[in-house]
């Protein structure tokens, strides 16, 4: 007679956020990978997201996921899942990498073009680092309300997220939140990376704000990789870091990072994280990874970049995170006010190619190093002359 309420008891407890002292804390898992493109490198085909709807349907089924949503940025195939096993979690990492295995096998099957582009090694280790795959996670306990903005772009780098989460976090005159908000006064801590040490280092704001500045003015090298309140630690970002070139040793496509922000109640508002897209500002990206474009903040159906394979995209996705479930999402740059950021990002997209070849919208020497270039320099250095 005790049975049913036994297991009635148990049912409540699994599918509750909070019971008491007893917390279950949610993590958010954002993997892409460029695993085939159609007609060239703009989109993703269909088949490749039915592919992964199925697996992550299936791993739903089982309870490894929670929930997730599929979609795509260009031609990056994005898993967005929610689960309550942690960041960096071997059997998420697998997950993700066996559905874009699968998809790849699909890809060239279709022969589209990059077929497994993104996938540099050949068998799972226990954990996506290193591998390819562009991720950004974050965990934490949820609160009544937890809304997230999901961020991803195409044709460009992780250190393009450097202006917009810096101004979101450290500029009052884009954030009236750090001035006028007691939650978010004290300021935020800036985890910044150096990508090709492999080195992090943790700076204050506003405290340091001119030395974060000095640091991550330089995108190529230097990248926010995370960002946490001050007043208590809890994580307020989290970009993806990878660089392809420097997990290959030669140019293999551009990372076309993916970040996750909280909004609302003790962290900035959802119109001071999008206000930072209202100017289409460079980035290194674009056609084959070697030139600055303007970054275009765009819908979901209109991320199809073509022009010069670009210009550089970004979407925005707004979700609700509810007792570990994905409730959304809002398309958020589908919103008409980004229409004249849209204009003026084809204006830029016309004076920067009037460059052609030469800089400053062709990268510099230092961000060419893995492309052909260095093969031309080597031909010709027994033909430079001591004048």
């Amino acid at each position: 007679m005790i049975v049913a309420p036994i297991l009635s008891l148990l049912y409540f407890i699994t599918s509750q956020t909070y019971l008491g002292d007893l917390m279950v804390r949610t993590t958010v898992s954002v993997i892409k990978a460029d695993i085939g493109g159609l007609a060239g490198h703009h989109i993703v085909h269909p088949r490749l997201k039915e592919v992964a709807i199925e697996e992550l349907s299936n791993a739903r089924d089982a309870r490894l996921i929670e929930d997730f949503y599929v979609t795509a940025v260009g031609d990056d195939l994005q898993l967005i899942m929610t689960h309550r096993k942690g960041v960096e979690s071997s059997e998420i990492h697998e997950l993700a990498w066996n559905t874009f295995k699968r998809a790849t096998n699909v890809a060239k099957e279709l022969g589209l073009y990059g077929a497994g582009q993104d996938l540099l090694k050949d068998a799972f280790s226990g954990n996506l680092k290193g591998m390819g795959p562009g991720v950004a996670e974050m965990e934490f306990e949820e609160r009544p309300s937890d809304p997230i903005v999901i961020f991803m772009a195409d044709k460009t780098e992780p250190g393009a997220f450097n202006l917009p989460i810096f101004k979101i976090f450290a500029d009052p005159f884009n954030t009236a939140g750090l001035v006028i908000d007691p939650r978010l006064h004290d300021g935020f801590i800036f985890e910044i990376m150096d990508v090709y040490e492999s080195k992090i280092v943790e700076m204050n704001s506003p405290e340091e704000m001119y030395d974060i500045l000095s640091l991550i003015g330089t995108p190529g090298r230097y990248v926010v990789r995370r960002v946490f309140r001050k007043s208590d630690r809890e994580i307020a970002a989290v970009v993806s870091t990878t660089r392809l070139n420097l997990i290959a040793g030669k140019y293999v496509g551009k990372d076309d990072p993916v970040a996750i922000v909280r909004a609302q109640s003790g962290f900035p508002a959802l119109g001071e994280i999008l206000e930072p897209y209202s100017l289409p500002f460079l980035v290194a990206g674009w056609m084959r990874g070697s030139h600055h474009g303007p970054l275009m903040p765009v819908s979901e159906k209109d991320a199809r970049p073509t022009r010069f394979d670009g210009p550089p995209r970004i979407v925005a996705l707004g979700f609700q995170v509810q007792e570990s479930k994905l409730i959304g999402p809002s398309d958020l740059f589908s919103d008409v006010a980004f229409d004249e950021t849209r204009r003026l990002a084809n204006i830029i997209t016309d004076y920067m190619r009037r460059h052609g070849p030469f800089m400053p919208h062709r990268l510099g020497p230092e961000e060419m190093e893995y492309t052909t270039l260095p093969k031309v320099l080597e031909k010709l250095k027994d033909r430079f002359k001591t004048e």
